[in-house]
């Protein structure tokens, strides 16, 4: 089974603002999902950043994945609620985190894959659920050591990131993004 790579929506507008999802493309290796609330978060977020419009349903993050299954569909719902903190007037809010979660946590096509989100929070939860969690910063690093990017190249596109008012962990070093 291939690990499947979920980014949210923050990850894929960080690269957005940069003009550099190439990069995240070719990090995740064919092995990039979203779910139906993601895509729906990117769709609008195309307003800010033009370039999410090049990322098409059936593309390079595969087709939306549908939670659909009143089960499913329950405990999404009590997720975004209780954990993230949605509202009950606001039913889109952190749909796609509450999504993702359930998602790596219950499905077992996608048990060993990888979240990426810069949401502190929902990463903790992600954790606590022993779900496997990356950021962009993580992204970057896998980037630099596929050679796809330069250490000091990749610290300099997460400072730009920062620069533009994207909430990404910077390393204190470009070693820092060799493992």
């Amino acid at each position: 089974m291939t690990r499947s790579i979920f980014p949210d929506n923050t990850v894929l507008c960080n690269f957005a603002a940069v003009g550099r999802l190439d990069l995240l493309q070719s990090v995740l290796l064919g092995n990039g999902r979203w779910t139906e609330a993601v895509a729906y978060e990117v769709q609008r977020s195309t307003r800010i950043h033009s370039d999410l419009a090049t990322i098409a349903p059936g593309g390079w993050l595969g087709d939306p994945i549908e939670v659909v299954e009143n089960a499913d569909t329950a405990q999404v719902e009590r997720i975004r609620r209780a954990v993230f903190g949605g509202t009950e007037d606001q039913p889109l809010q952190h749909l796609g985190e509450a999504q993702t979660c359930h998602i790596l946590q219950h499905w077992s096509d996608f048990r060993d894959s990888w979240w990426v989100s810069d949401d502190r929070e929902a990463l903790r939860y992600a954790r606590f659920q022993r779900l496997i969690t990356r950021d962009t910063a993580d992204v970057v690093g896998l980037a630099v050591e596929n050679g796809e990017i330069g250490a000091s190249s990749g610290l300099g596109l997460l400072q730009e990131m920062a620069e533009g008012g994207r909430s990404v962990r910077i390393p204190r070093s470009s070693q820092d993004l060799r493992r």
